[in-house]
């Protein structure tokens, strides 16, 4: 069956590695034309010529980018829709998870994971619904994490306060959407053994990123409000997660 067309046109941030390169992977053998978007240039110049490669009928723009330059996002999405004959679905992914317990001299690394996932999303969110909001069509995804039910101490502090932060902007801006045809998604993946996450000290039921992977991308073509993925065991997880005490808590998540 063909590509319904309002989503074959897909814009995806931090698609220089991790889940962001495997999500276009998968876009890609399905046909999708997408927008590429990260700072390093040379690693999305090596995934273009990847995906071409294997699927050489689609259509690949490269857009660097650094998701903190409010500026620098409105014009590579523009770009991007240039490019592409317009975007029909935005993938606000790009993400860093630097930093350590507050006041221990890690002031610098969590600042930036700060502006990086939280600041560099309502970025995002801006500039694809300057796209979509006209049009009255567009589907906006926002990975979060699971990490964002809780609060977390040490490495995971400042990433998961600023995934709570997506995963709450996602949620608003569906409420400011309803009955636009604006789509928005939360997607919330459990632990994965990307190098993003190399330094998180406990990856409990870590996920590989092709699992991962296959999980996300099958959920955001669902277009649901929230999505917890894998679902076995992240589904099932969620709500324990938010109501277990915080002292048992600590002790099993860290």
């Amino acid at each position: 069956m063909p590509l319904p067309r309002f989503r074959q046109r897909v814009l995806v941030t931090g698609a220089s590695a991790g889940l962001g390169q495997e999500m276009a992977r998968h876009w890609a053998r399905q046909g999708r034309d997408l927008a590429l978007c990260a700072r390093r240039v040379d690693e999305l110049e090596r995934l273009r010529d990847e995906l071409l490669a294997v699927t050489p009928a689609i259509t690949v723009s490269l857009h660097p980018l650094d998701v903190t330059d409010h500026e620098a996002v409105d014009a590579a999405f523009a770009d991007a829709a240039a490019a592409l004959g317009g975007l029909d679905r935005v993938v606000v992914n790009a993400g860093v998870a630097g930093g350590g317990s507050l006041g221990l001299d890690q002031a610098a690394a969590n600042r930036t994971t700060a502006l990086t996932n939280f600041v560099g999303a309502v970025h995002q969110a801006e500039a694809a619904l300057r796209l979509f909001r006209p049009a009255g069509a567009g589907h906006l995804v926002f990975i979060s994490s699971m990490s964002a039910l809780r609060g977390m101490g040490g490495s995971m502090n400042v990433y998961s306060a600023t995934k709570a932060g997506v995963s709450a902007l996602a949620e608003g801006a569906r409420s400011d959407l309803a009955g636009t045809g604006v789509a928005v998604t939360a997607v919330h993946p459990g632990y994965v053994r990307t190098s993003m996450a190399s330094h998180f000290p406990r990856m409990l039921m870590a996920s590989d990123p092709e699992r991962a992977t296959r999980a996300i991308v099958a959920a955001v073509e669902r277009e649901p409000a929230t999505a917890y993925v894998p679902a076995l065991p992240w589904a099932l997880a969620a709500w324990p997660m938010r109501l277990v005490p915080l002292g048992l808590y600590r002790r099993i998540a860290g």
